[in-house]
């Protein structure tokens, strides 16, 4: 999801130098309030509940749920390759046109966006099917080559209820694709944002603090060292952010003057609030601490980049103050608690990294 990472900050899109600012209204007070309020709601959703749903996701048997862990390596590179992205598509939009760009790039998502929605919906629609509901099986399986050297490349198992969901999933797709609007963007931003948090998974606290410091890094760089970040977020016709207009109340759903969220925004900080959710059960001490801890901490610091946004009128990266809050509060509950040692001990790496690392060590004992 590098497309995602890669995403703006907080950005309030009333610069009076943007294109079509002239035909925009000044925000009210209400509906700055409103947009700022809904923005840190949705936000918190895909969050909350891709947390929730990757600790089932974790325990998973079936390949095609397996979640994909980071690794520190993976974390120590992840900035710069971001960085890479990002600064691309600024020089793709400054030399070809912005138009037949965001045509492909819609196209992309058109289809990211029906796949991510149709598996966020896929629960909720599960309970609404009648018992009887016929259900049917299959099975979409690619092979290359012919008998005995016959390779299986593709093997993918889905029934009729996942059908429906993707039908209602295109639905959305497509009034995405012809109108644009800014809540079929936020239904694919959402869908993102919950199936990264699900599916992208930390193994271990460093870890985490490796990619949280990284980014911190790479958006306080991209948002008050350059227009990189900006330019590109207001080019960029993509559900790569969350948008809610500030002036809703004025002109209802046909609303222009929006406020937006990077979905990096939410999915980076997300997964390190999950590893501490699945942290608090591994304690097995029946209590949520850290995972509390982390969630307040992100609405704090939220919070705060909206006050400091809109005191200074400036766009402000996100993860300013998103990693400190989210890093510091939850370090400062396990200080206090002697749990600080377990925090850093515990570990997801996958079984056969596991076996490696631990082959490794013992033939190092055995040299010595």
């Amino acid at each position: 999801m590098a497309e995602s990472e890669a995403t703006p900050s907080l950005l309030n899109d009333t610069d009076p130098t943007a294109t079509n600012a002239s035909a925009r209204l000044p925000a009210s007070p209400e509906g700055t309030a409103l947009a700022y309020g809904s923005l840190m709601l949705m936000a918190l959703l895909p969050i909350f509940y891709g947390a929730l749903r990757s600790v089932s996701c974790a325990k998973s048997k079936n390949p095609a749920d397996m979640p994909e862990t980071i690794t520190s390596r993976d974390a120590a590179r992840f900035p710069i390759i971001a960085s890479c992205t990002l600064f691309g598509l600024y020089l793709f939009f400054k030399i070809f046109s912005q138009e037949y760009i965001n045509l492909l790039l819609s196209m992309y998502f058109f289809i990211l966006g029906i796949l991510a929605l149709s598996h966020t919906i896929s629960p909720i629609m599960n309970r609404l099917f009648p018992d009887n509901f016929p259900n049917k099986q299959y099975n979409l399986l690619f092979v290359q080559g012919s008998g005995e050297n016959q390779e299986e490349i593709l093997n993918y198992e889905f029934d009729t209820k996942d059908l429906v969901c993707v039908a209602l999933s295109s639905i959305v797709g497509v009034w995405y694709m012809l109108k644009k609007h800014w809540i079929a963007n936020n239904l694919f931003g959402l869908a993102f944002a919950l199936n990264g948090v699900e599916l992208l998974h930390l193994n271990n606290v460093s870890t985490g603090c490796i990619l949280l410091g990284g980014l911190f890094v790479y958006d306080v760089f991209w948002v008050f060292g350059t227009n990189v970040m900006v330019t590109v977020a207001k080019s960029f016709e993509a559900p790569i952010k969350l948008v809610f207009p500030q002036d809703l109340l004025e002109k209802g759903l046909q609303a222009n003057n929006f406020a937006m969220l990077g979905l990096g925004d939410i999915v980076i900080p997300g997964i390190f609030i999950a590893l501490l959710l699945r942290f608090d059960l591994s304690l097995k001490k029946n209590s949520h601490t850290y995972f509390y801890t982390s969630f307040l901490a992100y609405i704090f610091g939220l919070g705060l980049t909206i006050f400091v946004m809109h005191t200074f009128k400036h766009a402000q990266p996100a993860l300013l103050y998103l990693v400190p809050a989210c890093i510091g509060f939850p370090l400062l509950v396990a200080l206090v608690k002697g749990e600080i040692a377990d925090m850093f001990r515990y570990d997801e790496s996958p079984k056969e990294e596991s076996e490696t690392q631990e082959s490794e060590k013992d033939s190092v004992k055995k040299e010595n």
